[in-house]
């Protein structure tokens, strides 16, 4: 028994050790620890506690995270805030968000069975759809197992049961009313949506070949080899999308990477895009398989935007870094700005680029406001998401979180 235990604890050291040397990159660049904890706590406060929060309770066991500016509650936000919760162990937040999610919005019977509604009104409680955006079930499964890893089923949610009743039931999708795997099975590449013709085209911002690697690690459903090669799919998608010069990518693209318009957007680098830099370097720090040109893609995309202006970079570009004639609105207002979503995201690339002025993203990040423009725009929702989120990346605290012994 004690060798079965010595030679676990063997396989398991690699992730283990994985999961603790994230760099502290906010430290490296000067900052106190003090400082760092009190930024992280105080972004934190703001997103989930104060007036300008998007995190609401319900009674006495629920809550749920809204795109304020859209009116509505999303897949998206609300698994992100189960990740930001089991990152940050904020065990009765992530019970809550979850409880809610299943609650309104995952499918119990039906084609879509395991699959989530992927936008309400939360005010009416009526779903705007009742198909899925893929990138929500991604997060909700890869917290979900996290969650499992970090408190373990036995607190009143079986964590691991409820990600594997979404995986199992994504294996059954076979296209039976037009549902299939949030996995293009062929492409081995995550869908725009696992539904009709949009399961024959992608997001680059879904591709997160870390969470890839997670699954073959932790979900134990028999599908260990398809999500390793579904991760390497995605570090080979994410060289032919991203633009060999700017290092820019579109906000959906086809499985080849080509850039992919649709009727309601011209091809371009939009706000789903902004989410690729984080991407790559969360898989850049969590697995380093592709260590060389992860690190050539963040010289290069650091490279454009500081030829943009460091400071005033806006936030829309054509691949070729031009500005594009369609400018995609943040809920009503039509504008380009320097969003601090983008700020942040970009911030994280400097966990790849060893130059020494690399540095000078991280504290343009470290200087950021989550604050109202000038004009009163606010996106609490979606920049303060994506900067939470590349706080924790840059001071290592988003994390692989391994399985406890």
């Amino acid at each position: 028994m004690q060798l079965i235990r010595i030679l676990i604890i063997s396989c398991l050291l690699p992730i283990i050790s994985l999961a603790q040397q994230n760099r502290n990159l906010f430290r490296e660049a000067g900052y106190s620890n003090a400082a760092i904890e009190d930024k992280l706590a105080k972004t934190y406060h703001a997103l989930f506690e104060s007036d300008q929060r998007i995190y609401f309770e319900v009674g006495d066991s629920m809550a749920y995270v809204s795109d304020i500016k859209n009116h509505d509650a999303r897949t998206e936000g609300l698994s992100y805030g189960m990740m930001v919760a089991v990152q940050m162990d904020k065990k009765d937040v992530f019970d809550r968000i979850w409880r809610w999610s299943k609650k309104y919005l995952q499918h119990q019977d039906g084609p879509r069975k395991g699959y989530f509604a992927w936008s309400i009104n939360p005010a009416t409680m009526k779903k705007n759809s009742e198909g899925s955006a893929s990138d929500g079930e991604l997060y909700y499964i890869t917290s979900l197992l996290f969650a499992a890893n970090k408190w373990g089923n036995n607190t009143g949610i079986h964590y691991y049961n409820e990600a594997r009743f979404i995986l199992d039931e994504m294996w059954k999708k076979d296209g039976t009313g037009n549902i299939y795997n949030l996995i293009n099975t062929e492409h081995k590449q995550i869908t725009f949506v696992p539904e009709g013709n949009n399961y024959n085209w992608t997001d680059p911002s879904y591709h997160l070949p870390a969470f890839m690697e997670v699954w073959a690690i932790y979900a134990k459903d028999g599908h260990e080899q398809f999500y390793r090669d579904c991760a390497d799919t995605s570090r080979a998608f994410l060289k032919r999308t991203c633009d060999p010069v700017t290092g820019l990518n579109p906000d959906y693209a086809d499985f080849s990477g080509a850039a992919h318009s649709t009727p309601w957007m011209p091809a371009a680098f939009r706000y789903d895009s902004w989410r690729v830099p984080m991407n790559i370097a969360m898989d850049y720090c969590w697995f380093g398989k592709d260590k060389q040109w992860q690190e050539s893609y963040a010289k290069r995309l650091q490279a454009f935007l500081r030829l943009k202006g460091i400071d005033s970079f806006e936030d829309q570009f054509n691949l070729d870094g031009s500005r594009p004639n369609f400018i995609l609105p943040a809920g009503t207002v039509t504008k380009l700005r320097h969003s601090i979503g983008l700020v942040a995201t970009v911030a994280t690339t400097s966990l790849l680029n060893n130059d020494k002025g690399s540095l000078d993203f991280v504290h343009q990040l470290w200087n950021a406001k989550l604050e109202p423009y000038d004009d009163g725009y606010f996106d609490p929702y979606y920049d303060g998401l994506l900067y939470l989120f590349s706080l924790l990346h840059l001071s290592g605290r988003y994390q692989m979180i391994p399985a406890s012994l």
